[in-house]
Formats: structure tokens, sequence, C-alpha cells
């Protein structure tokens, strides 16, 4: 295209986006166009499901995976996945006098992980990420998969001092950018993966999420964009959750945090998903390959309502999100 070409169609643009009935006319158009492929985009997803389920799993016997937040839930769980792939573990939590790391090792090893190194470190400080890389690769001689999963919850309002969730954005988003930047070198020699749970609030944001919905929103942002620098020789697999029954949803939970504390647990009036089950897919879904992994699966169709018709959402979101949120709170 010249010069004069692309100046043309640059006037067009501008002149289609700065009047508001063209602009609210192409994304119409553009809507109707994505409704009328959809039953085809629909077929291509189920065609890569079905394929994905007949597709051969990674051999992890003898490869390394390091877990960050691994003393419980998730973390604890999927390395128990990972162990009875026969994967060799470094799990890592930060050190408290209840700390759960060394039996997690203890129950790894009868599951089938060959050695387990677990480590104490704090992933929101950047010399503590530089030690527990360098220590697995020290220990194991590589490492093939990183599962960026250390995470805390509090539940945001605004009537409580704002820097009190300032640790939220440490450790949920610096807590898995700062191991990825020293993992990646030594992932690059393995053609290895990046695993990150990023939640589903960082999509949906839900009432009361704050600061935890924008720091899971970050994480997706960070590692989407990281794609582009690392693969093909680097595979990201970003994980997206609804609410799975783990400590974090507890009412116990929220009374150890800085945010608003529950009366009632959120599995208790929101639909949830067993933690087994949900590493479970993780796991499987990581070894096949999967970039996107989404538990549970019903979750995508509200990501597709929220981008598609945000209005709706909202509606939604205000009447059933955030009127359950105040039965748990009020303990109604």
């Amino acid at each position: 295209m010249c010069n004069g070409d692309f100046i043309v169609s640059q006037a067009m643009y501008e002149t289609f986006f700065n009047n508001n009935f063209t602009n609210a006319l192409v994304y119409y158009v553009f809507l109707l166009l994505l409704l009328l492929i959809s039953p085809l985009l629909f077929l291509c997803e189920l065609i890569i499901t079905v394929r994905s389920s007949f597709q051969g799993d990674e051999n992890m016997s003898k490869k390394v995976v390091l877990i960050t937040g691994a003393s419980s839930g998730i973390g604890e769980l999927m390395a128990y996945e990972y162990a009875k792939r026969g994967a060799c573990l470094a799990i890592i939590a930060i050190k408290e006098p209840e700390s759960r790391l060394e039996q997690v090792a203890n129950t790894a090893r009868e599951h089938g992980s060959p050695d387990v190194l677990f480590l104490f470190a704090d992933v929101s400080k950047i010399n503590e990420c530089r030690m527990f890389v360098e220590e697995t690769v020290k220990h194991f001689g590589q490492l093939d998969h990183l599962v960026c999963n250390a995470g805390i919850g509090p539940i945001y309002s605004i009537d409580i001092d704002v820097s009190k969730f300032e640790p939220v954005m440490d450790i949920n988003f610096w807590g898995s950018i700062y191991p990825t930047h020293f993992a990646i070198p030594h992932l690059v020699k393995s053609n290895g993966k990046i695993i990150v749970n990023a939640s589903g609030s960082g999509v949906l944001n839900i009432p009361k999420g704050g600061v935890y919905n924008a720091s899971k929103a970050a994480l997706i942002s960070f590692y989407e964009s990281l794609r582009h620098e690392v693969s093909p020789t680097v595979t990201i697999a970003i994980v997206t959750l609804g609410f799975i029954r783990t400590n974090i949803i507890t009412a116990k939970y929220s009374t150890s945090t800085a945010g608003v504390h529950l009366r009632r647990d959120l599995g208790d009036v929101y639909p949830t998903m067993s933690p087994d089950a949900c590493a479970k897919a993780i796991v499987a879904g990581v070894c096949k390959g999967a970039t996107s992994i989404t538990q549970p699966r019903f979750i995508k169709a509200l990501f597709l309502i929220k981008y598609l018709f945000p209005e709706s959402h909202h509606i939604y979101s205000n009447i059933y999100f955030a009127s359950m949120f105040d039965k748990v709170q009020k303990g109604g």
C-alpha cells in the first residue's frame, strides 16, 4: 500500500470512529459478524478439545517442576499430581510456624516423586526468588515447569486503609514476575513451561475483589504479553479459576487478613469445585500442551458475556455476586 492510500484509509477510520453513530454501527456490525460465525468458532473449540483428549501427555518422569505457594491448597495438590507423574519437585512457601511444607514434601515422595526439594522463601522479595530458582537448578541441574501459584486474597473495602492491601500486589503479581524472570533462561534450555494461577477474578472483576482482582488482571496482561517474547520455545499456560473449595474462600481465612472479615464461607453461597479435581485438571491440561485453562469450565461463558455484553455483566454481578456476598458478610 502506498503512502497516499494509507492516508486515505486513516482518514476513513477517523471519520467512522469520530462520529458517535458510525462508531457504534461498526461495533454492532462486528458483533453481528461474530454471532454469525460463532457456530464455526464453537466447532473449532470442540475439535481442539476432542483432539487434546486423544493427544499424548508430556512425559514428566524425572522432569523438574518448581511450585510456589505449595504448602496448601491448589499448590499442594498440584505437587501431588506432578508427583504421580514421576516429576522431581522443588516446592516453595513462606516460613510460618504452622507451615506444612515439609509434610507436603514427604507426601509427594509417597505419591511417586523421586526427589523433592523444599525451600522457605518470600516470593515478594526479589533476592529470595533468585535464590530458590538458583537452588532448584543447582540441586536438579535443570528446570522444566515453573508453577506460579503463591497468592493471598483479602477482601477489599473502601472503609479499610488502602495501604494494608499493598502486600496483595507484592505477592500475587511480583511474586510471580520475579521467579519467572530468573527461571526463563533455564526454561529456554529445556523448552519448558510457565503455569500461572491468574484467577477468573482477573477477568470478571467480581464485587469486593478490589486489589485482588487487579493483581490477577495484571498477571493475565503480563503473561499474555510475555508469550510473544518466549513462544514457542517456552509455553505459557494461564489458569483462570472460579471458586475452588480451598482455605482462601473460608471465613476463617478472611479473619487472618487485613480485609473484610466474613461470617460464612464463600463456598456456602457460590458454586465451587473440589480442589482435587481442579488440580488434576490443571496438571492434565498443562501436560497436554494447553495454554489457557479455565475451571470450572462454565466460567468461560461468563468471560464471553463480560466482554460482549458488559452492561448485562454489571447487572448480574450486582444482582448475584453482590447479594450473595452480603449473605456471607452478615451471616444470613
